[in-house]
C-alpha cells in the first residue's frame, strides 16, 4: 500500500511523552498515511524555540505542543500562523476544564508529572521487582507480587509484565513447559492476582515462526507444530479452569489492551482482598 507523508512537530517543555502518545493515537486512524515525527524535549527558553521555529519553516506539518509559558506558546502560535502551520495546545482545553471547576494553578511548571514522589518510586520498585521474577525467576517469593500471570511461550508475558510494572504494579510472570511442573506455592497464594494467559493455536504458531526466523533456527520442531501447539494450549486452559484464576485471550489484544483487562481484574481482586483483611 502507497504511503503519504506529512511532517508532525511535537514541542514540549518537557520530555514529550504526552505529546507522542496523542499523536499517535491519532495517527493510527489514518493507514493510508504516516508522520515523519519532529520531537523537541525540554524547550524552555526562547533561543531554544527559535531553534524549533527554524525547523518548522523548513519542514512544515502540524504543530502540537505543551508548553507552560504562556509567552512561549503565543510567539509559537505566532510562527504556526505566519507559516501557515496548524497548530493546537494539547493541553490547553483539559488545563481549561481544570481552572473553571478549582481555580488556576498556582504554580504552572514544566514537567510537573515527573517530579520524584511516592508513586514514581513505587514505579521505580516494581520495574525491579518484576524484571526480576521474568520468566518464571526467583519463584520462592511470588506472595510479594500484586500480579502473576502464566501462559505458554508467546503469550506476551514479560512485554505485558513490564508494562504493568511501568504503572507500579509487581508483575511475576511464569512460564508453561510440557512435562515442567509449575511451582508449588503457586496453588497457595493469597495476595496476587493469578491470571492465565492464552492464545490461538495459530497466532501463537506465528509468533513462534517469526521468532526463530529472526534467530535462524530450524523450523522443524515441536515448537511450532501446530497439534503441539494446540494441545499445549488445551493444557494451560484447562489448568486455569481446575485452578479457578482468571483467563484473558491475548489471540488479538495489543500488550496495552491486555494490561488495561488486568488492572481492571487487579483493582476488583485487591479491593476483595483489603475486605476479607
Amino acid at each position: 500500500m502507497n504511503r503519504n507523508y506529512f511532517h508532525l512537530h511535537l514541542v514540549s517543555d518537557s520530555t514529550g511523552e504526552t505529546l507522542i502518545n496523542v499523536s499517535r493515537a491519532a495517527a493510527a486512524q489514518y493507514q493510508s498515511v504516516a508522520s515523519i515525527e519532529h520531537i523537541y524535549p525540554l524547550i524552555r527558553n526562547q533561543d531554544q524555540l527559535d531553534r524549533v521555529i527554524a525547523s518548522l519553516r523548513s519542514s512544515p506539518g502540524i504543530v502540537l505542543y505543551t508548553l507552560v509559558d504562556g509567552e512561549l506558546g503565543t510567539r509559537l502560535e505566532q510562527a504556526c500562523a505566519e507559516i501557515g502551520a496548524p497548530a493546537i495546545s494539547v493541553l490547553a482545553p483539559v488545563l481549561g476544564i481544570f481552572q473553571s471547576y478549582i481555580g488556576p494553578a498556582s504554580s504552572p511548571k514544566p514537567g510537573a508529572q515527573h517530579v520524584l514522589n511516592a508513586d514514581y518510586f513505587k514505579r521505580i520498585d516494581a520495574l525491579n521487582y518484576t524484571m526480576m521474577h521474568d520468566d518464571g525467576q526467583s519463584a520462592l517469593d511470588l506472595e510479594n507480587a500484586d500480579v502473576v500471570l502464566l501462559g505458554v511461550s508467546r503469550t506476551s508475558k514479560t512485554p505485558t509484565s513490564i508494562y504493568l510494572a511501568n504503572k507500579g504494579i509487581k508483575t511475576a510472570n511464569v512460564p508453561l513447559v510440557p512435562g515442567v511442573p509449575i511451582p508449588e506455592n503457586i496453588e497457595n497464594l493469597r495476595k496476587p492476582l493469578v491470571i492465565g494467559l492464552f492464545a490461538s493455536p495459530d497466532r501463537i504458531v506465528q509468533i513462534r515462526q517469526n521468532r526463530l526466523l529472526s534467530l535462524n533456527a530450524s523450523q522443524e520442531s515441536s515448537y511450532v507444530d501446530r497439534e503441539a501447539v494446540a494441545e499445549e494450549v488445551n493444557q494451560s486452559r484447562r489448568l486455569f479452569a481446575q485452578r479457578g484464576w482468571a483467563t484473558i485471550d491475548v489471540s488479538r489484544r495489543s500488550i496495552e489492551e491486555t494490561a488495561a483487562a488486568i488492572m481492571d481484574l487487579y483493582r476488583d481482586h485487591r479491593l476483595q482482598f483489603i475486605a476479607q483483611g
